[in-house]
């Protein structure tokens, strides 16, 4: 009798403490969902409506050149018409190239921007998680950014072997946080201090999967165009 009754309080000891945690876990998943929102809700929203549905992202205040210059490019109504030119399932979808504005078909594009470049703005907290808005660049030793041209992440879930190689062969460190989203919910671990994340996607990531499965030619180039028709700042 005495044995049971040690292993019954055993038992709502064990109950007890799964449900203590239980409860720890749900109080932290909301507390992480409010930061997000209050960091969100702070930051310039962008509207970007598109052939194929409505991408909203967020800029980063963390990275004040590029968001400073993309709200200025949005309000002069840059992207208005833009493709996007280059799409890879897994990995993101790239735009504002505006020569793509009167592109033929095949034709390859990739090459047009403004006449300047963006400094690099890299900040350790902020990575190529799925959802990630980044600036596209060509080879420059700075690694500054495109006056334009940006990219979406649609991602790919990876390992922490993965992860480890990486980090072995170039050098670069993961933190617990990219750890852990780039093994639940995925991104692209391999551009994180190379290309520069200013901003994130808040709504219409069906719309950026939606992109990204589309078929293309040889150059990643979508076979029929897809097109930003406006982006706006929400006001």
């Amino acid at each position: 009798m005495k044995k049971t009754t040690t292993i019954l309080l055993l038992a709502v000891a064990l109950i007890a403490t799964s449900c203590s945690s239980q409860k720890k876990i749900e109080k932290d998943s909301k507390k992480n969902a409010a930061e997000v929102e209050t960091k969100t809700t702070s930051m310039t929203q962008i509207l970007i409506k598109t052939s194929m549905g409505d991408i909203t992202i967020a800029l980063y205040n963390e990275t004040p050149q590029h968001r400073d210059n993309f709200i200025k490019l949005v309000k002069e109504n840059y992207y208005d018409g833009v493709l996007f030119h280059r799409i890879i399932k897994g990995f993101m979808i790239q735009t504002g190239d505006p020569d793509s504005k009167t592109a033929k078909p095949g034709q390859r594009l990739g090459m047009g921007g403004p006449s300047y470049r963006i400094p690099a703005e890299f900040v350790p907290t902020i990575f190529h998680k799925r959802g990630a808005v980044a600036a596209a660049r060509d080879n420059n030793p700075a690694k500054a950014s495109s006056g334009s041209q940006f990219y979406i992440v649609d991602g790919t879930v990876y390992d922490d072997n993965y992860l480890n190689m990486i980090a072995q062969r170039t050098g670069k460190t993961f933190s617990d946080e990219q750890k852990q989203i780039y093994t639940t919910t995925g991104g692209a671990p391999f551009l994180d201090g190379d290309y520069t994340v200013f901003g994130e996607v808040t709504s219409g990531m069906d719309v950026v999967d939606k992109i990204a499965a589309q078929q293309k030619d040889g150059n990643d180039r979508p076979l029929e165009d897809i097109k930003i028709l406006s982006a706006k700042v929400i006001e």
